[in-house]
């Protein structure tokens, strides 16, 4: 059965989105080091490589005009990386595929400012079910929670949060609850299926 540490993975990540928005590439890659050895096992020195892909996906993504087919190179990468130690199933073009578009979604829907986030929700629903073996009713929950950590985050850079310093712990708080959801998914998955 796949088990990871929800709260060990939400404060890499929460930590990895922050270093992102500040564009602080070295500290994404050390922080994609921890989220890669707590989400999907890859062990050192691997999960440098394997961080690499992501900071190398995530800095080609950050200008408004980027190389995709660059992106989804490093992600497709790092998702195969990914498979190999984490004893999951997904397939890696397509996981790096639902990558490209959450961020997309993302991207658009927060520069437009639209407030009707299905596509968002759905985008996330199919990356989720994609890397954790899930049906998407399963991967629906998790979805939510992170678009509330997307959405957060949107207040934080866009400088129309109240309480930014508040925000990142609730920004933590969401993906926490994200990765609990996905848990819980999983293990009742486990329950139904023999080992």
């Amino acid at each position: 059965m796949f088990i990871f540490n929800p709260d060990r993975v939400a404060a890499a990540e929460a930590a990895g989105w922050r270093a992102y928005y500040d564009r602080d590439w070295p500290r994404l890659l050390g922080l994609i080091v921890s989220l890669s050895e707590a989400q999907f096992r890859i062990p050192l020195p691997i999960s440098w490589l394997a961080a690499y892909h992501i900071v190398r996906a995530s800095a080609a993504w950050a200008p408004l005009h980027h190389d995709l087919g660059l992106v989804r190179r490093h992600l497709e990468r790092y998702y195969r990386i990914a498979r190999r130690h984490s004893g999951l199933r997904f397939d890696p073009a397509r996981a790096a595929q639902l990558e490209v578009r959450y961020w997309d979604v993302h991207r658009r829907l927060s520069m437009t400012g639209q407030a009707d986030k299905a596509e968002f929700v759905e985008a996330l629903t199919d990356l989720h079910a994609e890397l954790f073996g899930l049906p998407p009713e399963q991967a629906r929950e998790s979805a939510e929670w992170r678009v509330r950590a997307n959405n957060t985050v949107d207040a934080i850079t866009g400088g129309t949060s109240a309480d930014p310093a508040g925000d990142w712990r609730r920004l933590e708080e969401h993906l926490r609850q994200c990765y609990f959801s996905l848990a819980r998914a999983l293990a009742r998955r486990a329950e139904v299926v023999p080992a």
